[in-house]
């Protein structure tokens, strides 16, 4: 019989993905089989599951701490915020509509039977359901038809974790005024709690978890240290955008950091490339005159970001950064910012109309409500060097430049090139985790290639988290805390 446990934070970005990640990592080294599973999640940062549906990056990492495949059933409801009509609420993998904050507060309560058919699916293939919450388990406000936090938690009787990040200080207040807000319902499923991101000595916080244990009489399952290679893994929200950023000598690649930025983890690999140097490029700054690369990353409201670029001035900077013989890459939205023409006659990102692009490439692209969801495996055109990665985009995109594609798909070009080569965009995510594309694609730039190997860092990462948390956590008392179901 399946067990389940629940890790709930105190606040946002406190650590649970990676928690629940290493966790995952760690009893499935021991012979269970184990799955994530996170009821709601509100992220721009998506992954593509084999089945053609779309869930949350961070499950999507916790699945392959598993050693399975993703799918849409570990993350039932996902909502990626857009401009003017709100969120995009993604149900089971597909499109179920659109919300803004306060109409999705009265749509939740007809998405846990969503929620609870999913969780029971995964019950019939596990011996251990490790579940992360959403923001802050102290939310009260938002206690009515919650699917995310407690009203979840009550709703299957799935014992409780409270997880606190000593790192952003006040965590004794956290988690004590955390447990004293709940009602008496949440407060018999709340078990225990966990410190994460500790700097230090553990031991200096003996006092502090005593403390906690004194007013709130729940089991400390342990202090974790901060854990520095948590940036060698994919990051779901943007929030990891303003982390300082290593500064390096050699190849200068600028990320657009636009309002609606989606999946930038396609840029990881990059940032951790040995021989080239990432800059993501907010608000208020020009585009460097240095730059070798330019990148406009995907984006969930493509021609909201496109107008933020102009009102940046960044449109500027982009043909100043060509004339000085700069290259510019598009993926996905930045492709299609890149063409001439954005048309939405169906008003899918908010009013329906035409905007002009950039201009920098001779494609046009029509907006349609279908959105494209598909994992694909290729050949880069320019290198010979295979790629695989996913698509997800709502759109087509087509022009005079798409007849020299980007990449290859069994004899079907994808994506397009300028004549000279020097503006190139895509469709497809997750490119650069190839790693012999990567090195060509550096070289190319006229960057020092490395043997560096992004996918078995990140297996190595897992590996190296679980054994974090073993050291710290007590994973005997934590396994015990799980309860059948």
């Amino acid at each position: 019989m399946a067990r389940g446990l629940m890790f709930m934070g105190t606040g946002s970005d406190v650590g649970k993905s990676l928690i629940v990640a290493g966790l995952c990592r760690y009893f499935t080294q021991q012979g269970l089989r184990v799955r994530p599973f996170k009821p709601q999640n509100m992220s721009n940062n998506a992954a593509v599951t084999p089945e053609g549906g779309e869930i949350g990056r961070a499950q999507a990492l916790q699945a392959r701490a598993c050693q399975v495949p993703p799918h849409v059933h570990m993350n039932p409801v996902l909502l990626k915020p857009q401009s003017e009509i709100g969120s995009q609420v993604i149900v089971q993998g597909k499109i179920y509509g659109t919300a803004k904050a306060v109409d999705y507060q009265a749509m939740k309560r007809d998405l846990m039977p969503a929620v609870l058919d999913s969780f029971h699916q995964l019950q019939t293939e596990a011996d251990l359901i490790l579940i992360e919450g959403a923001g802050s388990g102290a939310e009260i406000n938002l206690r009515t038809d919650d699917i995310a936090n407690w009203g979840f938690a009550c709703a299957s009787q799935t014992p409780v974790v409270l997880v606190g990040d000593i790192d952003r200080g006040g965590v004794i207040a956290s988690v004590v005024g955390t447990h004293s807000l709940i009602g008496d319902e949440e407060r018999n499923l709340l078990k225990g709690f966990l410190i994460n991101k500790f700097r230090g000595d553990p031991a200096l916080f003996t006092a502090g978890s005593s403390l906690i244990t004194q007013k709130t009489e729940m089991l400390n399952f342990g202090t974790v240290p901060y854990f520095p290679a948590a940036n060698k893994l994919p990051a779901e929200d943007a929030l990891a955008l303003n982390h300082p950023q290593r500064v390096q000598e050699g190849l200068k690649i600028v990320v657009l950091q636009t309002p609606r930025i989606s999946n930038f983890d396609d840029l990881d690999p990059l940032v951790q490339e040995p021989g080239a140097y990432v800059q993501f490029l907010s608000a208020g700054n020009p585009i460097p005159g240095d730059a070798d690369l330019v990148i406009l990353a995907g984006s969930k409201a493509t021609i909201a970001d496109l107008e933020f670029v102009r009102d940046q001035g960044w449109d500027i900077d982009l043909r100043a950064h060509m004339r000085r013989g700069g290259r510019i890459l598009g993926l996905c939205g930045g492709y299609q910012m890149l063409g001439t023409h954005i048309h939405d006659p169906q008003g899918v990102e908010g009013r329906a109309g035409t905007a002009m692009g950039l201009g920098l490439l001779e494609v046009q692209t029509w907006l349609r409500p279908h959105k494209s969801l598909r994992q694909v495996k290729g050949t880069h055109v320019r290198s010979g060097h295979p790629i695989q990665g996913y698509e997800m985009h709502i759109g087509t995109t087509t022009g005079p430049d798409c007849a020299r594609a980007y990449l290859d798909f069994a004899g079907h070009g994808e994506g397009a090139q300028s004549p000279n080569g020097q503006i190139q965009g895509t469709y497809v995510h997750g490119l650069f985790a190839a790693d012999g594309f990567r090195r060509a694609f550096v070289h190319d730039l006229g960057g020092q290639a490395s043997d560096f190997a992004y996918e078995t860092q990140v297996e190595q990462t897992l590996d190296d988290l679980a054994t974090h948390l073993a050291d710290n956590l007590d994973m005997e008392a934590i396994l015990a805390a799980a309860s059948p179901y």
